[in-house]
């Protein structure tokens, strides 16, 4: 019995309906199975492509007779080869490899994909899954090491100005995940403590000890209670005028509504106050938020916090404690931040992004978003734009654009 043949059949020319259908229905009076098939359309133009498996040389030469009689018909160029036999060496572990730029230019596509070259890499596939606000290319990668990849053009990516992300390929990017947000200079604008005490006439001297505890040069539980004493003699009414004022980072509302019409769980977890995240978490319809609690008496801020402070250890723990009650492993978790109290959190995800963060952050984070629209993490778990664009125009106060601050 003769060996079987693997052919390799590429179709191209301008793309119309049927195509597609009229290539395998050619192929159906053939004794042939197929192994593999990948089609793309670019600006009108398809290449298809199809690995079958033909039992004999008379089953492949009626495969290229067929072939070559669709492609004429249809006015395309059609290609038959045969491939080797033996099945090929393993390709290791599979990545996938995002780029965000805005613009996006050649030669950080080319320095990018030259060091994927250089880590003995091969990209399998290239698509483009948004345009705007960024532009957003998704490389398929087999044979290396996704963090050897990962650290390689976190290298490359700083010196090139673009974002990159390595993940494993997996059908895990298209399970049920938990995205947890760190609040302040994250889902929102600005640093609500701030906001507090320019009402207290104590703004210049908490914005300095902020500063210093998000680059992690203060330990952040000592210094929160250093700020909040700061706040003593507040009104309470002082929550009402600064929850008026909180703008949302540009692509926040898209983000959040995306994922929860994806059946994603999203979360908050703040070192910031319940008394305004709260609000802002039922605003935004989230399912789970975790603050600090200022104490309140007849009235009046004492200065203190109620209960344990949510630090860099308590946002992990928080973390743990929702993937828990939404029953998602951490594997599947996300966790968005800025500042050092996020490390912890951004170590214990699955998937550690940091938001225009500060240098020890992104330093440590799996990836790093520097673009300033927080719904280009969207694009790092492999959902195209044109699903934001869904969830857009099933919602008329989405965001114009990703653009508005507060939609």
């Amino acid at each position: 019995m003769p060996a079987p043949r693997t052919l390799l059949v590429t179709l191209t020319g301008t793309d119309r309906p049927g195509v597609t259908s009229r290539l395998f229905g050619a192929l159906a009076a053939a004794d042939v199975g197929v192994l593999d098939v990948e089609q793309v359309v670019i600006r009108g133009r398809l290449l298809l492509g199809a690995l079958l498996e033909a039992p004999g040389p008379a089953q492949a030469a009626s495969v290229s007779a067929a072939i070559e009689a669709v492609a004429a018909d249809l006015g395309m160029e059609a290609v038959v080869s045969a491939e080797a036999d033996e099945e090929p060496e393993a390709l290791g572990t599979r990545s996938l490899v995002t780029v965000l730029g805005q613009p996006l230019v050649p030669a950080a596509l080319s320095a990018v994909t030259g060091r994927i070259a250089d880590s003995g890499a091969n990209i399998d596939r290239i698509k483009r899954i948004a345009r705007y606000p960024v532009t957003a290319v998704e490389m398929e990668v087999s044979g290396a090491d996704p963090l050897r990849l990962r650290t390689v053009l976190a290298r490359e990516a700083a010196l090139q100005g673009v974002d990159v992300a390595v993940q494993r390929v997996g059908l895990h990017r298209r399970g049920k995940r938990l995205v947890v947000m760190d609040v302040d200079s994250t889902l929102i604008q600005g640093e609500v403590i701030e906001m507090l005490a320019e009402h207290a006439g104590a703004a210049a001297e908490v914005a300095k000890v902020t500063e210093a505890a998000m680059r992690g040069e203060l330990d952040f539980a000592a210094s929160l209670h250093a700020r909040v004493a700061l706040l003593a003699g507040l009104p309470e009414s002082v929550f009402d005028e600064v929850r008026a004022a909180v703008r949302l980072t540009p692509g926040a509302r898209t983000l959040v509504r995306t994922l929860k019409r994806l059946d994603h769980r999203v979360a908050v977890v703040s070192g910031g106050f319940s008394q305004v995240v709260d609000p802002l978490a039922a605003e935004l319809g989230l399912d789970f938020a975790a603050a600090n609690t200022l104490e309140v008496v007849d009235g009046k801020l004492t200065g203190r916090i109620v209960g344990d402070v949510v630090d860099r250890a308590g946002k992990a723990v928080a973390l743990e404690r929702f993937a828990r009650e939404c029953d998602v492993p951490l594997a599947q978790t996300v966790a968005i931040g800025d500042g050092a109290n996020d490390l912890d959190m951004l170590a214990r995800a699955g998937l550690g992004v940091a938001f225009n963060a500060k240098p020890v952050v992104r330093a440590a984070a799996d990836t790093a978003v520097t673009v300033p629209y927080l719904d280009a993490v969207l694009y790092l778990l492999g959902i195209p734009r044109e699903e934001v664009e869904e969830a857009d125009a099933a919602d008329p106060g989405a965001e114009a654009g990703s653009a508005a601050a507060r939609g």
